[in-house]
């Protein structure tokens, strides 16, 4: 096992080659690794505690989710009975449910079967999504199952992280950590993001958009309050329009069906932002349009109308435009926030937190220490513990951690102040493989064998204790690379890292070394026995 094998010496060589010229682009300026070719160019991401950045804790509105469905709903039933002629009164929202008092009592069960029809769907396991049952007074009550309200909040929360990571990965943030937390809340990390206000404006906004026809039939009496039931009032972005615009509640075109959004500019040469839809959208728009020559349709972003042109035409195509009080910047944010798509529900801002980068300075320049003091210490320890060997040990050391920046800048991992410790940590565990190798082999020169037998039992009897520990050091790290979060899985990225390049390091490496010394000096006695 000692002996120089050619695959054991190039499988070396090609570590340490490897480690040393992807670990060095950390080191080099900017200006000169513009120019290396792209894999040669990673670098190693600094985590928020190292480079500073913005913290951020969100919860997601699962209150107006849930009063939004209902309000949905209520709109189901009341196109469900009209299209079905049956005729009711006092239709609601009560509580969780959705409550309608039919004309006639002998059309409680027609009603019922009807709305169960048309708006209960089942799951694959043949679960209703929705409760009809009769009720008192000549009623009819829908309800969402608890099962329903579970899968409609946890699905509203994964929507929303996938809405906020296109959105921060729009504004150029590199590696930022979005994971969630408990039932409904979303922990964000962003290094070199030092305007959480930024962040901010850009996640919180649901940037809802749909189009509704106005009800130009009604006119408009807020002050008596005679809005009927189908429409609602909307407050609006033009001035002339102050009181309001009373547009129908029945969405025609959602953003859920939009495909692109750009900054553009109106026939005034004003910004604007030109919207594409998908073909089920292209052909809703297009129907609109056409049915409605003449007439004004609302285009309504999270609750407000922005604009209410009138139709000159059919617009087929599936494309448009939304012109108004637009600046160059405010046009481009709309369109940033319907390009990565419409949050579910509203997100509320839990916590802040704010990490400077002279702070992230300080920090890598107390890692860098830390680093250097651990190593130096652990170096003086081995090599007076072990003359010639320990210096083997050593340099074996050093290509542990050229192997793990290497290794960490190639799969643009982010190191954290956590990962600092983690990787000092790696270098311990290291040398403790060096321990019970050198340990075994003098061990065994003592019961009586040569340098030679002694060195190669050393290893070979060293070697299973050796995988034993770092096995279960590794099922640690991935444990809590699984189930933490934030500087908890920085921690252990490092660790899982360090623990695979130190067994590789203690064992192959020092294997070599030592071999090629038994070639040149062929001792008589090991240098540790």
């Amino acid at each position: 096992m000692i002996q120089l094998r050619t695959w054991k010496v190039v499988l070396v060589l090609l570590a340490a080659v490897f480690g040393l010229v992807f670990t060095l682009p950390n080191a080099l300026p900017t200006s000169v690794t513009d120019h290396l070719p792209a894999l040669l160019s990673k670098r190693l991401n600094l985590g928020l505690d190292l480079q500073g950045g913005s913290y951020l804790l969100l919860e997601v509105d699962t209150d107006s989710l849930h009063k939004e469905q209902l309000t949905n709903l209520t709109e189901d039933v009341r196109r469900t009975l009209t299209d079905g002629s049956i005729g009711f009164t006092g239709l609601g929202v009560v509580g969780d449910t959705v409550r309608v008092r039919l004309n006639n009592q002998g059309q409680v069960g027609a009603a019922a079967s009807l709305l169960r029809s048309k708006l209960v769907q089942a799951s694959a396991q043949g679960v209703r999504d929705l409760n009809v049952d009769a009720g008192p007074d000549q009623s009819v009550v829908l309800s969402y199952p608890a099962a329903t309200w579970r899968e409609l909040s946890a699905s509203a929360v994964q929507q929303s992280i996938e809405v906020v990571r296109r959105r921060i990965d729009s504004l150029g943030t590199r590696e930022p950590t979005i994971i969630r937390q408990g039932l409904n809340r979303i922990q964000i990390e962003a290094p070199g993001e030092s305007d959480p206000e930024k962040l901010k404006a850009i996640i919180g906004q649901t940037a809802k958009l749909t189009f509704h026809m106005l009800d130009q039939d009604t006119p408009l009496d807020q002050a008596a309050g005679h809005i009927p039931p189908e429409d609602e009032l909307l407050p609006s972005e033009t001035p002339s329009e102050a009181q309001g615009v009373l547009v129908r509640r029945r969405v025609i075109v959602s953003g859920a069906d939009l495909v692109d959004a750009r900054v553009a500019f109106d026939q005034q040469g004003q910004p604007a932002v030109s919207l594409r839809f998908n073909g089920h959208g292209g052909d809703l728009f297009g129907q609109m349009t056409a049915q409605n020559v003449g007439r004004r349709f609302a285009i309504v972003l999270d609750g407000k109308v922005i604009t209410d042109p009138n139709i000159l035409g059919a617009i087929p195509g599936g494309t448009g435009q939304i012109s108004g009080s637009f600046t160059e910047e405010t046009a481009s944010n709309l369109a940033l926030l319907l390009r990565s798509g419409a949050l579910p529900a509203k997100l509320n801002f839990i916590e802040q937190r704010t990490v400077g980068a002279e702070l992230g300075a300080d920090a890598v320049r107390a890692g860098a220490i830390s680093l250097g003091i651990g190593a130096v210490a652990i170096f003086v320890f081995i090599i007076c513990a072990y003359g010639l060997f320990g210096v083997f040990a050593a340099i074996a050391l050093l290509v542990n951690v050229l192997m793990i920046f290497g290794a960490m800048s190639i799969t643009q991992a982010t190191l954290t102040f956590p990962g600092i410790a983690g990787l000092i940590l790696t270098l311990a565990v290291a040398v403790d493989a060096n321990v019970l190798i050198y340990e075994r082999m003098r061990d065994e020169a003592h019961a009586g064998r040569t340098p030679i037998m002694a060195a190669d039992q050393g290893f070979r009897r060293a070697l299973v204790s050796i995988i034993d520990a770092n096995v279960t050091t590794m099922i640690s790290a991935l444990i809590m690379f699984q189930f933490g979060s934030g500087a908890v899985r920085g921690f252990a990225w490092t660790l899982f890292v360090g623990v695979l390049t130190s067994v590789f390091t203690a064992v192959l490496i020092t294997q070599v070394l030592i071999g090629w010394w038994f070639r040149v000096a062929k001792p008589k006695a090991l240098p540790i026995a």
